[in-house]
């Protein structure tokens, strides 16, 4: 007898946290600046930290040019039992669904923007790299991370931001460095789980 899978089996969906609409409808439709935009995304990450829905990571879409807020999503693994539920996929993935293309950068549209709290780890510089976005704003990019929360962001590549400003994606570092590491000391004050697979060891 065959194996049986029910239509249940074969779909499954992600989704920001209830507090994450009223959050975002209470947002300023335009955020001018990249400070702006990077304020509000660290706070999305501090939130999420703060209501238990999730790591300390949050990333914004906006057109770049126009400030204009397509949305900010927030890391939602252990919510959502998804080890590829970062907070960039989860961005990417809704502001796609928002504009109706799997391309971001897609002929007719205006040139997006991804924010960051910090360098995207390993699996998402690859999501990145085939968003369609064409900008790159993080908080920072370092050690740092891993040494405070202990989060493990895998093998990136050692020359990540020449790779994708080859591909037309342009990066800006270190835009409010200061205020993100502060976010994620709060979080690593929690004690909150940290969900490395195997803690990055062999098994």
């Amino acid at each position: 007898m065959g194996a049986h899978f029910s239509t249940t089996d074969i779909r499954f969906e992600l989704d920001l946290p209830a507090w994450a609409l009223g959050a975002l409808n209470n947002l300023p439709t335009h955020l001018q600046t990249v400070d702006a935009r990077m304020a509000a995304v660290i706070e999305f990450a501090r939130r999420n930290v703060r209501e238990r829905t999730g790591g300390p990571f949050a990333s914004g879409i906006f057109e770049r040019d126009s400030g204009r807020l397509v949305v900010i999503g927030v890391n939602r693994v252990v919510g959502n039992r998804c080890s590829s539920a970062h907070a960039e996929v989860m961005a990417f993935s809704i502001a796609q669904r928002i504009l109706g293309t799997w391309d971001l950068g897609a002929p007719g549209l205006p040139v997006h923007q991804m924010v960051n709290n910090w360098r995207p780890c390993a699996m998402c510089l690859g999501a990145t790299a085939w968003s369609g976005v064409r900008s790159l704003i993080v908080a920072g990019d370092g050690p740092e991370l891993e040494a405070i929360t202990g989060f493990d962001e895998g093998p990136a590549h050692p020359d990540w931001r020449r790779e994708l400003e080859r591909r037309g994606i342009d990066v800006i570092q270190d835009v409010l460095r200061d205020a993100a590491l502060a976010a994620f000391c709060e979080f690593a004050a929690t004690r909150s789980e940290v969900y490395n697979a195997r803690q990055g060891s062999r098994p």
